[in-house]
């Protein structure tokens, strides 16, 4: 280690302000202090809380620390904010009024629960959509903001009156249900260790020495959570870093980093500015954006790693150009003895994604994009989970209500929406409801049909309980005494996949059994599929490009990097031009992008880029001109008009602004491996079965299949090697052998 990071190391006692750059090195500091706190014999490993923001980061921490002291290192506390919160309300949760059973809800499941609640309160959901209140909702409780004191702020704002009427019986609606939202996780935490001094001082006690990572993306209510438990020990040390700070839209306050010495008195901060990750060249191109940020703490990164090659920029028609350009780089490189998975295509907004998928798949570049389709989203598995979720929580009306009628029973909608009535009006969930059903007139004609439902739940109920059965077992329950799979045959388009699907949801709850033994319980499951996010699925192992925004690709690195849409009005976003507090946001994002390449990084912007149904003509974004000139290779049709920014290339003598380094139209200029190369063209070239073919990439090949696609045609071609790949006529770049 260098001797900044030995420092944070052997600072073990007292507040500790870790800034850690980009590629600095930070988790080898939290587990080389883990180790030496619990090789110095400071303390034992469960008094140890290291606090992390996503479960693979939670996972990988704690695997790096057994590794290094593998007597005690898996009793250490390595989890997610939420995960912890989670873990201790499940013990002492019952103080609040929550059985250890409770339900996490996740986006889904609050927005279907927010419409019912307004139709029940006969609010428009045009006027006012549940997206919007959810937002809101989450605001005030990042704030600890409860309903009441959000009706009394609201004044006389119709719209904020209505947001706080929802609040009230959201959080109703919740407890009824024996649930929690992820915001509640964090909330009920505190209210737990606020009205209750005992429980506090367990856990204070407890947690002798407490570490937080990515301090800089806490918001006020998980600062309150560390900052109650070390009051006692007053032994915290917080990792992270001011110029990466991109998530105040989900609360994120900065503030709490850049105050934490006025905070904790008497703390050290210590500066790690040794990179490892990046060439010399995207450092500096790093620094040279995130220096006109002035509210920050200040560091400067530096690497003993090679000064590399300079950065391209390159600027493209349209958008499909530039989806091209990317495609065709990554063909390149893969030519040139790269991996697939060496190369990560970002952007600011999803929609961006559309073209360049295209022009992966036209390519047949295989390819992920991390916060598309999860798994744990698709209707069939989240039928699944619901079956599970209810057998673990039978008081989970929204779950409850989403598998009552599938398959379907008879059941209609609107004698749910009555039960839903009743159980509302008495303060009891839906389910107490239905199993009573002939003790309510208005349900007598459905009550045969609602019993045996119950009948099924509690059977599955009683197996869980019994002990008999594995998770696995249990689950191929639900999936024998349902019928499901009959039911996506004759209901599903696509079944076969979707029954593969939910086998593949056996073999994770499989997998989760042999990871956790004797503790995997069906609330541990549920709970944690709950709490993964899209980042922690991301499989690095996987030979495949991947495509995500700027958000979604903090933590991670790649040999390559394009960031796409570097226009202002794009990144930065339109919305954030005017508001300083918001450009310096988006500089931090940009900052964030340019780190997470290793040795290239692509800029690329259009001239023309359409983009949600509209037509725009954008400047060059500034963060591309806050690049030290000399830093920069420019390269592709540099637009000659005024809408060109003050570092779009050299003039000529007259004046007109040209592209440095650039080729006339359709040279095919390529500076390196990967180098722009005009998007691929109608070739004429007509293929038939049988027809051998050699790919640049793929190698040689026969086609197996041709299917006309409008003015071009979709073919099967089965490689000797790359094994067989669908690739359009038009964009695939082969020599015909026959």
């Amino acid at each position: 280690m260098n001797p900044m990071q030995q420092q944070a190391v052997f600072a073990t006692e007292g507040p500790l302000l870790i800034l850690a750059g980009a590629g600095s090195g930070k988790t080898t500091v939290l587990v080389n202090r883990i180790s030496y706190i619990l090789q110095s014999g400071l303390c034992k490993p469960w008094n140890i809380l290291a606090i992390t923001f996503t479960n693979k980061a939670a996972g990988e921490l704690k695997e790096r620390i057994c590794n290094t002291v593998p007597e005690g290192g898996a009793d250490i506390w390595a989890a997610t904010f939420h995960s912890t919160c989670a873990r201790i309300l499940r013990r002492y949760g019952s103080r609040l009024g929550y059985s250890s059973h409770f339900t996490v809800y996740a986006t889904d499941d609050q927005k279907k629960l927010v419409k019912d609640i307004c139709k029940q309160l006969n609010i428009d959901e045009k006027q006012l959509p549940a997206k919007a209140i959810l937002s809101e909702i989450s605001k005030a409780k990042d704030k600890m903001i409860t309903p009441e004191e959000m009706l009394k702020n609201a004044d006389y704002d119709f719209r904020k009156v209505s947001i706080a009427k929802v609040y009230e019986v959201y959080q109703t609606r919740l407890k009824t249900a024996d649930a929690m939202d992820f915001d509640d996780l964090l909330c009920k935490a505190v209210e737990l260790f606020e009205t209750n001094p005992d429980v506090l001082e367990i856990y204070q006690r407890q947690f002798k020495y407490i570490m937080v990572d990515e301090y800089q993306d806490t918001n006020r209510v998980q600062y309150r959570f560390v900052s109650m438990l070390a009051a006692l020990h007053g032994n915290i040390c917080v990792v992270g870093d001011d110029d990466q700070s991109i998530y105040k839209f989900r609360g994120a306050t900065i503030e709490n980093i850049l105050s934490f010495e006025n905070t904790f008195k008497g703390a050290r901060v210590i500066r790690l500015e040794q990179n490892y990750r990046s060439t010399q060249t995207i450092l500096d191109a790093a620094n040279g954006v995130i220096s006109n940020n002035t509210v920050r703490k200040g560091k400067t990164l530096w690497t003993q790693n090679p000064k590399g090659e300079k950065i391209i920029v390159h600027t493209c028609d349209s958008e499909r150009d530039e989806a091209s350009f990317v495609a065709q780089t990554i063909l390149d490189g893969v030519s040139d003895g790269r991996k697939y998975s060496d190369f990560a295509v970002l952007y600011r907004t999803n929609a961006q994604s559309n073209a360049i998928e295209q022009a992966l798949s036209r390519s047949g570049v295989p390819h992920r994009i991390i916060g598309g389709h999860r798994f744990y989203d698709r209707e069939e598995i989240r039928d699944m989970v619901a079956y599970l979720q209810v057998i673990n929580n039978p008081h989970d009306d929204v779950r409850l209500s989403r598998i009552i009628n599938v398959p379907k029973r008879s059941i209609g909608a609107r004698t749910v929406e009555i039960a839903a009535e009743i159980a509302s009006g008495i303060g009891e969930s839906i389910y107490s409801v239905i199993s009573e059903a002939d003790s309510y007139p208005q349900l007598s004609r459905a009550a045969s049909k609602l019993k045996a439902f119950t009948a099924l739940i509690d059977g599955l109920i009683e197996a869980e309980d019994s002990g008999d059965y594995s998770l696995a077992e249990l689950y191929n329950l639900v999936l024998e005494h349902t019928d499901y799979t009959a039911y996506l045959k004759a209901e599903k388009e696509n079944a076969d996949v979707r029954i593969e699907n939910i086998e593949e949801l056996s073999s994770n709850i499989i997998k989760f059994e042999e990871d956790y033994g004797e503790e995997a319980t069906l609330s541990g499951f549920l709970e944690e599929i709950s709490l993964l996010s899209d980042i922690d699925n991301y499989d690095a192992e996987s030979d495949t490009a991947v495509m995500m925004t700027l958000h979604s690709a903090k933590g991670l690195e790649f040999p390559v990097v394009f960031i796409t849409g570097m226009e202002d009005g794009l990144f930065p976003s339109i919305a954030s031009m005017m508001n300083p507090e918001e450009i310096n946001e988006e500089r931090r994002l940009a900052y964030v992008g340019i780190t997470r390449a290793k040795e290239l990084l692509y800029l690329t912007k259009t001239k023309t880029r359409m983009l949600f149904g509209s037509t725009t003509y954008n400047r060059e974004s500034r963060f591309v001109s806050e690049i030290p000139d000399e830093l920069v290779e420019r390269t592709g049709e540099e637009r000659r008009s005024a809408f060109s920014s003050g570092y779009t290339g050299a003039k000529s003598s007259g004046g007109e602004r040209i592209a440095v380094g650039s080729k006339p139209h359709g040279t095919g200029f390529s500076p390196k491996f990967g180098g722009y190369q005009k998007p691929a063209v109608k070739t004429g070239t007509t293929y038939t079965v049988g027809d051998e073919v050699l790919h640049k990439v793929f190698g040689k090949g026969m086609v197996v299949h041709t299917e006309k696609m409008g003015s071009d045609t979709l073919l099967e071609i089965a490689f000797d090697k790359a094994g067989t790949k669908k690739l359009m006529a038009n964009f695939c770049k082969m020599e015909k052998l026959s």
